[in-house]
């Protein structure tokens, strides 16, 4: 059995040959928790396409040092281009959407505060909250051997997201009363995908967003709770219009 060799993100753009030094949660994570020392194997990415076969130079307490010596062309992008647009829900739902939405593909994330959110948040944890979520996004980059890192953005209010939404790509909203489904709409090279919190979104909520040109779509004669539906779609629309199972 091959040993695992760790795969780990850099923020900053890597070169073959040019040494890096990480900071203290990457160093935590490589010789705390993964109990490597200088000379260890690695896989190192910048998110922008690509990784690297790289080797733990050196160690301090708080820093690591890095070589990324081979570059690996990397093809695990999606051609299906998917926004994820989220309801917030409680944080272990939450993030148990963002790091499978990244499991499946999705170049961004976007969380939003609707009338049935729960753990409404102020503006200082709402910062709070998108860095962490940025960190689950990463991991899962890392986890899923992403080559790209996806985007968590910022939050937003639904109306104020959907007076902003561009124009292109299919529209989707998740609604279990809804009367289509995705075989009866057409397939998309881009999708922004609209799922709500935990109790769904408000039919004025959903009115609204069809007037911004949104199909409500139902995914099957069961209701999913919130961190259950949005990956089941996320997983559909791979599977027929993405790379799922190719």
């Amino acid at each position: 059995m091959s040993k695992h060799v760790p795969r780990i993100y850099c923020g900053n753009a890597l070169s073959v040959g040019v040494r890096q030094r990480l900071g203290e949660d990457v160093a935590h994570h490589l010789l705390n928790v993964l109990r490597l020392k200088p000379g260890a194997e690695l896989v190192l990415f910048d998110g922008t396409g690509g990784e690297y076969l790289g080797v733990l130079l050196a160690a301090g307490k708080h820093w690591v040092e890095v070589d990324p010596c081979v570059h690996k062309d990397l093809n695990t992008e999606s051609a299906l281009r998917v926004l994820l647009a989220q309801a917030i829900s409680r944080s272990d739902r939450m993030d148990y959407t963002i790091q499978k939405a990244v499991e499946l593909g999705v170049q961004q994330i976007q969380p939003l505060a609707t009338e049935r959110s729960q753990g409404r948040l102020d503006a200082s944890r709402q910062e709070k909250k998108h860095r962490h979520w940025q960190d689950v996004a990463r991991a899962a980059a890392e986890q899923s051997g992403r080559a790209c890192l996806p985007l968590v953005l910022p939050v937003q209010t639904l109306d104020a997201w959907l007076r902003n939404l561009p124009q292109e790509g299919q529209k989707l909203l998740l609604d279990p009363k809804a009367s289509q489904n995705l075989k009866t709409i057409p397939a998309a090279s881009g999708v922004c995908l609209l799922s709500g919190p935990e109790g769904g979104l408000s039919e004025a909520e959903i009115a609204e967003a069809m007037q911004t040109g949104f199909t409500a779509i139902r995914l099957g004669p069961r209701i999913l709770r919130t961190e259950t539906a949005a990956v089941a779609c996320l997983s559909a629309l791979q599977l027929l219009w993405g790379d799922l199972g190719g």
